[in-house]
This record gives structure tokens, C-alpha cells and sequence, in this order.
């Protein structure tokens, strides 16, 4: 399961907004209001030695206040208020979501937009569809947590005719290993409906690796196309692929309302 996202440059020095308080924000979030890492990430940084605070090496559960100098990698994270931005993308084949220094394949090579993004949610190199992207680490934090149970819409098509055995067990949960552990993690129940010979739509609410995939091979089946076609509120429509579009007001706003 992706627990973070990548970042588009490779500047630590970044324009965001600091939402602490008084008595200052553990300098793992505020790496991640920064863009700099993801939460996760930044701990691992944390935990390396990579990061210090006003010339100390950090330590986890320490708090960054005002006028604190917070450096990583020996680069100072500077922070200072800009305008929010979120993107719908819809990516075609053949890309990654990965920083673009990483891959020559990265999203982030074809996207002409000019300021840092990162995305919010794999879509492998096979898939399709709505991939948000945005320079508010904080709100890719909470629309990835799985505990929040956001939907996320798929149209998928497999190799063969699906049968009434397959959408009950799709729907019903699926036994998937765990990358990295020795241990097997049931899928949660989902919304299947079948809409073609061969074609279904699904809704889940969390993102295990590969999820769908894992879950068609589980029953026999190959999936041959895949297109995500909503996260939360946020519709794909008929955005052109390879285009993108800033959210409107009233998208943003109920957004952020289902992420409190």
C-alpha cells in the first residue's frame, strides 16, 4: 500500500502554508506541510540523522515553532504562505507516478505546470484516469489514509466473461498477501457491478498495491484495462487524457470537508 508520494524537484526549499500553533507542529508534519517528504518519509529522514533543527539532529516527536531553523539533508526548509493548489490529471498508459529524476517515464516530465506537485494515489504504469495532484501535503496525507475509508471508482475490464461467483466474491473481500510480511489481509467489502461481458465497475476504500489486479488474478481472472474514474467527490468526466484541470470551488471546499 502507497503510504506517501514523490516529490517534483528536488529543492528542499519550498512555499507552503505553516498550520501550527503556538507550541509549534512535530517536524514530521511540518516536512510535509512543507512538500519536502511525506510523513512517513519524513520520519525515516528523522530517524537517519538527515534532519536537524535550529543545528541539532532532530529526534521523532520533536516540535518545530516559530522562527525555528529546520534544515534537511543540510538544505534549510524554509515555509511561507501560498495559494493551495488541486489538480485533476488524467494520465494516460505508459506513465509513473514517481518524481521525474527518477524516471523518464514520471508524470511529472509530461505535466507542463510550473510550480511542485505531488500525486495522491499510485495509478501503476498499466493503469488509467483521475490521478489528483497537489502542493498540500497535508491533504494527501488525509485523503490517503486508509483508515478514512475515501472511495475511489474504477471501470475494469478482464480477460474473460465475468460470472455472478466473481462479483459476489470480489464484493465480499479477497485474501491478499502483504508486501513485506508474512500474513494475509482480507480486502474490505466493496461495490462491484458488472456493466459489460467482460466489464465491471468497482468502488474501494483503501489502496493495497496493485489492489484490483491482485483481486481479479485471485479468481482466475486478467485484467486488461483499467480506468480510475473518481477519487471522493472528484469525477474524471470527460477530461481529456493527458490533461488537467484545476478543481472548482465548490470541489475544493467538500473536498476538504471530507477529510476533516
Amino acid at each position: 500500500m502507497l503510504h506517501s508520494y514523490d516529490m517534483d524537484t528536488k529543492e528542499t526549499k519550498v512555499n507552503t502554508t505553516f498550520e501550527g500553533s503556538n507550541e509549534g507542529i512535530r517536524i514530521n508534519k511540518y516536512l510535509s506541510q512543507a512538500g519536502v517528504l511525506s510523513r512517513r518519509k519524513a520520519d525515516e529522514a528523522v530517524d537517519r540523522g538527515d534532519v536537524t533543527i535550529n543545528g541539532r539532529v532532530a529526534i521523532s516527536g520533536d516540535k518545530v515553532n516559530p522562527g525555528d531553523v529546520v534544515e534537511y539533508l543540510g538544505k534549510t526548509v524554509t515555509v511561507e504562505k501560498v495559494e493551495r493548489v488541486i489538480l485533476a490529471y488524467n494520465k494516460p498508459l505508459g506513465l509513473v507516478c514517481t518524481s521525474k529524476e527518477a524516471d523518464k517515464d514520471s508524470i511529472f516530465r509530461k505535466l507542463d505546470y510550473p510550480d511542485m506537485l505531488y500525486y495522491v494515489g499510485r495509478l501503476d504504469k498499466n493503469s488509467q484516469g483521475l490521478l489528483l495532484l497537489t502542493n498540500d501535503g497535508e491533504l494527501a496525507n488525509q485523503i490517503q489514509k486508509a483508515r478514512n475509508n475515501h472511495e475511489k471508482e474504477y471501470v475494469v475490464r478482464v480477460d474473460k466473461p465475468l460470472t455472478a461467483a466473481f462479483v459476489k466474491g470480489m464484493m465480499s473481500g479477497v485474501p491478499l498477501e502483504v508486501d513485506g510480511e508474512d500474513k494475509i489481509r482480507v480486502t474490505k467489502e466493496c461495490v462491484v457491478e458488472q456493466i459489460g461481458k467482460n466489464t465491471f465497475r468497482i468502488i474501494i476504500t483503501e489502496g493495497i498495491n496493485r489492489q484490483i489486479r491482485r483481486m481479479c488474478e485471485h479468481f482466475g481472472y486478467r485484467v486488461t484495462f483499467l480506468k480510475r474514474v473518481r477519487v471522493m467527490n472528484i469525477p474524471l468526466g470527460n477530461l481529456p487524457l493527458g490533461h488537467y484541470r484545476k478543481l472548482s470551488a465548490n470541489e475544493e471546499k467538500t473536498l476538504r470537508e471530507m477529510c476533516k
